[in-house]
Order: structure tokens, then C-alpha cells, then sequence
């Protein structure tokens, strides 16, 4: 299916639109403005169906998570229940101004103190923040608590340590949170190297930062030795709350000696995300730890719900208000809606897809970790680049099967990366399909490697040069 440009459908006097005749008199803007107004703007003229048929075909165009699987490793797109919106969208909730005073709020600040209650319960930290706006946000706020933290114990430390699996915002966030960037190897297991760790830190070390399960989706099954290794030098261990979904209802950042963290509540607690947001990153922390969060902090006095602005060692505002209020409303309504019993039912299906799937495919693709994983795990497609079809080319050709593809070239650990997350949300059917067109693409490489590299055939818009899109973007029509 193609779909013309909307400039396409123009013809000259075609309107989408029917007003009164105009009632009051007319002025001349342009002239009362200095000829700042344009005669021309080079507008399509269409109708109201033009309008209407045209971004309805783009839609179908696009694929999301309501068109079929979502299997991005790492970025955990979840469940996200119609019953959500529909709350966030409540006029008394989505109507609001965050200038209006806290008496008219109350309910409001209700739901989102009760949402930071449910989020120091699942990860066991003792103080939240909403404020921060993204994940990646969440940990710059993190690392900017760091080092105010280090700052009130006259402690001047430049180096944060980060594993070379991990995700790919750790780096750039300590770098610009104004920190040096050690990376440290895994083992050959996929985890963190102890030795390489012990050789690591020192007492200019602020900070670790880790994800558990890591991003091969491998529990760190020497957690409690990483975080001591880290604190015997007095530096904090932060923990990137993307791969929450895996361990919810089973084990606790905070039971692992982490002292602050961030959460997805866009990817974890069920928020549809994709093209740069909506998102929402709220930081957790240990007591010691509290003074430092970004001002105004909700808290819940004797008769009501108030902002306290009075912190004078927080790090101040990270956004402006008080975060992203829509996304936290859907991630309460999940949490409330589905209850402890089942987000650790969550976990049990992500695992559980996750593991199917790569019991049926490592035959066919190299696993380059044995190691157990929880709710992703990565392949490699060296095998299949040996006929001279890359990973990429495979990600095309499964376009063609309208299935989406997974995460490809990360963890840059394993060479022709090929990192696959199912979620909790597919059912048998579901994954067998996705098994069965990946053995199906693997079959055509053996037979028509040609057929694989010159990807994708059926779609509206051919293999494009990705590199040259991302550099030199043509914006305009």
C-alpha cells in the first residue's frame, strides 16, 4: 500500500473547512504588523475527507503495540489497557493546572502519593521522586544527587564506573553529570568481573552504575559482592530501573544494597512510549540520600497533600512543575488495576516467554551466553553472517512477514547482536509465529542469501539509507 503526500491531494479553492461570514470589520494585519505576515504559505487545499483519508492511511501504515508483537530487547514495551487512557483522560484529572492552589488538588496529589507508597514498596527505597521526565532523565537526576551528596562531605570524586553492557545512556549520562567514564569488561558469563571491579574502584569513585538483570538479560548472581566491593571505598551504587519488569515481586533494588535508582514507568508499569515520549522517571532513594532529591517534594502533612519547597540541600527542580502528570495517572491505574499478585505475575510471564523463545531458536543462531536469563536474552546472527547476510538484513526481511523486529547490534559485547524481548503480553501463537518466520529467514539465507540482503520487498517504502536519513534528515514534504 502507498499513500500520496498530503500536498498531493491539493486543488486550487478546495477547502476543510465552512465558516460564518465575518461579522466585524475587517483589518489589515499585514500592514498594521509591518509586512511581517506572509501572502503565501504554500499550503495544500484539501477537503475535510482528503484530511480525514490521508492520515487514517498513514496510520495503517505505522506498527505499534496494538498491531502485533513489540519484541525490542531492553525497552520493554508493555501492556498498555485501553482503561489507562480513559482515566488519564477523566476532565477532573486531565483538566487541572499545575498553578492551581493545593486545596483544588487534593485528590490529584492523593493518586500520586499513593503511587510514590507503591513504588518504595516494589523496589524498597524510602523516598521518591516523580519529577524527572524520561528514563534517561531519571538518571541524570540520580548522578546529579551523587554528587551533591559527595559535595556535602567536602569529597571531590571524578570517576563513575560502568559496565560494558550496559545500556547506552549510562556513559552518556555520567559524562554529562560532569564524571569520568570507566568501563569495566564482563566476564565470560555476561556478568561484572569482580577482579575487574576490585581494580576499579578507588576513593575518587562516586558511583557504579548497573542494571540487574543486565542488558544480556543475566542476573547478577554476585549483586551483594558488587555492592559491597563498592562501598568498602564509600562510593553508592545506582541501579537502572529498565529491567525492572524481570524481577518484580521477586527481588528488590533496595534488598540489593542499591542506594538510588530510577524507574520506567513508561516501560514497567505500562505507558505506551516510542518517538521521543511520553515518559516518566522517577528516582528512588535510601533515607541518607532524601535531602538531596529535586524540589518540591509531595508530602502527605496532618490534614492534606502539599509541595514541600523548603530543601535547602536538594539538587532543585530537574522539570518544570512536577513531572509528567498523564504518565504517572496510567502507571497508578496499571499498578492498582493488576495489584502485587499480579505484577509478580508479570515477571513470571515475561521470563517465561523470554526462555521459549530461546530454547527454540539457539539451535538455529548462535547463543553466545549458556548462562539462565530472565526476560530477554540475546542471540548472535555470526552464523548467518558467514553466508553474507547480516543481522541488519534480517531485521529488514522480517518487515516482510509484518513482524517487528528485535533489537539488533546491542549489547555491543556480542558481535551481530540480535537481542529479542517478548514481554509478558504474547501468548503461544503469538511467539510461535515470531520462531517460526525467524527459522524461515534463516532457511532463505542457506538457499537465496540474495533474497535476505535485498530486504524488505512487500513494504510501502523500500531499504533506505539509514545513515544518510540520520545525518542529513529531509524535513520538508
Amino acid at each position: 500500500m502507498e499513500e500520496k503526500l498530503i500536498k498531493d491531494y491539493s486543488s486550487p479553492g478546495r477547502t476543510a473547512y465552512s465558516l460564518p461570514e465575518l461579522d466585524v470589520e475587517k483589518r489589515d494585519l499585514n500592514s498594521e504588523l509591518g509586512g511581517y505576515l506572509r501572502e503565501d504559505l504554500d499550503l495544500p487545499e484539501v477537503s475535510e475527507v482528503d484530511v480525514v483519508r490521508h492520515y487514517t492511511a498513514l496510520s495503517e501504515l505505522n506498527y505499534g503495540v496494538d498491531s502485533g508483537i513489540y519484541p525490542l530487547g531492553s525497552c520493554t514495551m508493555k501492556y498498555n489497557p485501553k482503561r489507562n487512557e480513559k482515566l488519564a483522560r477523566i476532565p477532573g484529572l486531565s483538566y487541572l493546572h499545575p498553578y492551581q492552589d493545593e486545596d483544588q488538588v487534593q485528590g490529584s496529589l492523593e493518586i500520586l502519593y499513593d503511587l510514590k507508597l507503591d513504588l518504595a514498596e516494589i523496589s524498597e527505597m524510602d523516598e521518591i521522586t516523580l519529577q524527572p521526565a524520561s528514563g534517561a532523565h531519571g538518571e541524570f537526576t540520580s548522578l546529579m544527587i551523587v554528587r551533591r551528596y559527595f559535595e556535602a562531605r567536602d569529597e571531590n570524586r571524578k570517576n563513575v564506573i560502568v559496565p560494558d553492557s550496559a545500556h547506552g545512556t549510562n556513559p552518556a549520562t555520567a559524562k554529562m553529570a560532569g564524571y569520568n567514564v570507566i568501563e569495566i569488561a564482563s566476564n565470560q558469563r555476561g556478568m561484572v568481573d569482580l577482579a575487574a571491579l576490585k581494580e576499579a574502584v578507588d576513593e575518587n569513585t562516586a558511583a557504579l552504575m548497573l542494571t540487574n538483570p543486565n542488558t544480556l538479560g543475566i542476573f547478577e548472581e554476585d549483586i551483594l559482592k558488587i555492592t559491597e566491593i563498592v562501598h568498602e571505598v564509600g562510593a553508592l551504587v545506582y541501579y537502572d530501573g529498565a529491567n525492572m519488569n524481570a524481577i518484580m515481586g521477586y527481588a528488590k533494588p533496595g534488598d540489593m544494597d542499591f542506594d538510588l535508582m530510577h524507574f520506567n514507568l513508561h516501560k514497567t508499569f505500562s505507558t505506551p512510549h516510542g518517538g521521543g515520549g511520553p515518559g516518566s522517571g522517577p528516582v528512588g532513594v535510601k533515607d541518607f540520600l532524601a535531602p538531596y532529591l529535586p524540589k518540591p517534594l509531595l508530602k502527605k502533612g496532618k490534614d492534606k497533600y502539599y509541595w514541600d519547597y523548603e530543601r535547602e540541600n536538594s539538587i532543585t527542580k530537574v522539570h518544570s512543575f512536577y513531572g509528567n502528570y498523564g504518565v504517572m495517572l496510567r502507571a497508578w491505574a496499571y499498578i492498582k488495576t493488576v495489584g502485587g499478585s499480579g505484577l509478580k505475575k508479570t515477571t513470571e510471564n515475561a521470563v517465561l516467554n523470554a526462555n521459549y523463545l530461546k530454547a527454540r531458536l539457539r539451535e538455529e543462531f548462535e547463543l553466545p551466553y549458556a548462562e539462565e536469563s530472565l526476560h530477554e536474552f540475546v542471540l548472535s546472527g555470526s552464523r548467518q553472517k558467514e553466508k553474507g547476510v547480516s543481522t541488519l538484513h534480517i531485521a529488514k526481511r522480517l518487515l516482510d512477514y509484518d513482524q517487528y523486529a528485535p533489537t539488533i547490534y546491542f549489547p555491543l559485547v556480542v558481535k551481530e547482536a540480535i537481542m529479542i524481548e517478548p514481554t509478558e503480553t504474547e501468548n503461544i501463537a503469538t511467539l510461535n509465529r515470531f520462531v517460526e518466520t525467524l527459522l524461515k529467514i534463516s532457511r532463505e539465507i542457506k538457499e537465496d542469501p540474495e533474497l535476505v540482503k535485498n530486504a524488505p520487498h512487500n513494504t510501502s517504502v523500500r531499504r533506505l539509507d539509514e545513515t544518510q536519513a540520520a545525518r542529513n534528515p529531509d524535513l520538508r514534504w
